[in-house]
């Protein structure tokens, strides 16, 4: 599961992200409570208890310990070790004889990135004589390469929004110099969420980068509202290759700035406080102070800098490319019809890869929750549905790549899906189901991890009432699991929604459940190891959660869509 602390904040920090696209039009069929369970059990379910059978402990604390071996390295995106784990799951799915559903009748729907790495040599500052460092002093903010010279002008957050009466250059001159912009953020204006940035007509704002190309401005020196968090992951990248998502990548830069054609921006960069103090020194506002003032998003006004005061900074980036890939796999319908339907079931297969040692020495994140966990179980009913029965829907089995970068599987098969998107009736989602909070256990890390009989269960009611009752339904008819509902609660503060693959599908109108265990000690950290699964748990879920599909893969009808996500969780 992606951590929302670094990821959610920038989806890519070399980048000025422009809002998204709102989603399709949601089905609004309504269904009532009653009628839900009286189909929930079918008449196929005692089948499908005996074939859920077929997944147990043993069996997937076996592809586990593969999975989650020092030997994938951390499964990061993209990495060799990611490539073996990709191949791995393929493999098994051809001896299943499961149906491949990524390209060109194979198991991987390919995934071009765009790789960045900061030439060093080509990346420097220099101002009044003294010279300033990349990853010391500064850090690029862009994916433009060149050198600038130029006088330094203020210009506060920077964004222009017409029908707001929103102009950050009132009385400035912007032409062959070097804008400051200091407390716009990288996103929205103060004040601007991404919903109220959708909302604006065509054409009505501009942001800073768009600004300065198309009046002549030579470059950006930014100072983000979020400006501490954003220098911890540009340093983090900075010592190691950024990558995004190639055709995403190229549409933005083929997008418009406020419906206007877009500009790419010019040369910048993100200064330390070592290079912001030097540009205030002297000015009857200090690097702090600007700094403070950008991240309440409330930037000084009516201030200017020294006329002759200048700055001097390149910067060099080689840009490659690489690929990554979602494995995709199809158990086939009986039903003539309903065949061309899909119940999809998915979990991420990366992790983190390597990174800081922890207390003994390691660096290797394994990433057996997170999610090995998820990546096992659905290896398990993939062989468990290959054996059973053939359900009159089809069941779309997809292991998504890159979620910890910030879903990006999820997003790509959503946005260039290898079945049609509007036949996927329901969405589950499998992201840590392997821990249990241990009885006497005092960690507060540990607080919110569920028991042995417990799972929390997101998202079920937030968009189909059919939906959440089939799900309770054959909880209740089957092993009782305890569901948890605490993450479904708007206000919580670790926004879980938002944090794992199935938010794209939900994004899209598809009706959505997403399985966790909770968060603890060994999130995120080398020691996110097999050895500590409750695999008896991981049975149990996996097994619910096999039904659950089955049940609706044998249904008549879909799950009715009976209820609108709110415009702030589409904003997010």
């Amino acid at each position: 599961m992606r951590n929302l602390k670094l990821y959610g904040l920038v989806l890519a920090v070399l980048f000025m992200a422009l809002p998204v696209a709102p989603p399709r039009a949601q089905q609004t069929q309504r269904a009532t409570t009653a009628a839900a369970k009286a189909s929930i059990p079918s008449a196929s379910f005692a089948t499908a208890r005996k074939e859920a059978e077929e997944i147990t402990a043993a069996k997937m604390k076996e592809v586990l310990y593969y999975i989650a071996s020092d030997e994938m390295a951390g499964r990061d995106t993209p990495s060799e070790g990611l490539d073996k784990t990709a191949k791995y799951i393929a493999d098994r799915l051809a001896k299943l004889n499961l149906k491949p559903a990524g390209d060109k009748d194979s198991y991987f729907q390919t995934i071009e990135l765009r790789k960045t790495e900061i030439d060093r040599e080509k990346t420097r500052a220099e101002m009044a004589g003294r010279a300033f460092n990349v990853g010391n002093d500064f850090f690029p903010a862009g994916t433009t390469n060149g050198e600038v010279e130029g006088q330094l002008v203020y210009v506060g957050h920077g964004w222009v929004i017409k029908s707001k009466n929103i102009n950050a250059y009132e009385g400035l001159e912007v032409k062959d110099k070097i804008m400051i912009v200091a407390g716009g953020g990288l996103n929205t204006p103060p004040g601007m969420t991404a919903a109220d940035m959708k909302a604006l007509p065509a054409g009505d704002w501009e942001d800073p980068a768009s600004y300065a190309r198309r009046n002549g401005a030579k470059g950006l020196v930014i100072v983000p509202r979020n400006f501490e968090r954003v220098l911890r992951f540009a340093s983090y990248i900075g010592s190691r290759p950024d990558y995004q998502m190639a055709r995403f990548a190229e549409e933005a830069d083929d997008a418009g700035a406020g419906g206007a054609k877009h500009i790419a921006a010019p040369v910048s960069i993100y200064p330390t406080g070592t290079l912001l103090d030097a540009i205030f020194a002297g000015e009857q506002a200090t690097g702090a102070q600007v700094l403070q003032k950008a991240m309440t998003g409330a930037p000084l006004k009516g201030f200017a800098l020294a006329p002759a005061k200048r700055l001097r900074f390149s910067v060099g980036l080689k840009i490659t490319t690489a690929t990554t890939q979602n494995v995709v796999a199809v158990v086939e319908g009986k039903d003539k019809k309903l065949k061309n339907e899909y119940v999809a079931v998915g979990a991420h297969y990366d992790h983190v890869g390597v990174g800081r040692p922890d207390a003994t020495g390691d660096t290797i994140y394994n990433g057996a929750d997170d999610d090995g966990s998820g990546t096992t179980a659905l290896l398990a009913m993939a062989e468990a549905f290959s054996k059973a029965k053939p359900p009159k829907r089809s069941i779309i089995f997809i292991w998504h790549a890159g979620e910890e970068k910030g879903l990006w599987g999820s997003e790509y098969f959503t946005t260039y899906p290898t079945v049609p998107l509007e036949s996927i009736v329901t969405q589950l989602n499998i992201d840590m189901i392997g821990r249990s909070k241990a009885e006497g256990d005092k960690n507060p890390k540990n607080e919110m991890l569920s028991g042995p009989n417990e799972i929390y269960v997101i998202g079920s009611k937030m968009m189909s009432t059919e939906l959440a009752s089939w799900s309770e339904g054959v909880n209740n008819s089957y092993l009782n699991l305890k569901f948890n509902y605490h993450y479904d609660d708007p206000s919580d503060s670790e926004q879980l929604f938002y944090r794992s693959d199935h938010y794209n599908y939900a994004k899209k109108g598809i009706p959505i459940i997403f399985y966790f265990d909770g968060l603890h000690e060994d999130y995120h950290r080398p020691s996110d190891s097999p050895d500590k699964i409750d695999y008896q748990k991981m049975e149990k879920v996996t097994r619910t959660i096999f039904i659950l599909a089955s049940e609706i893969a044998n249904n008549q009808k879909r799950p009715a869509v009976d209820k609108q996500l709110s415009s702030e969780r589409l904003g997010r």
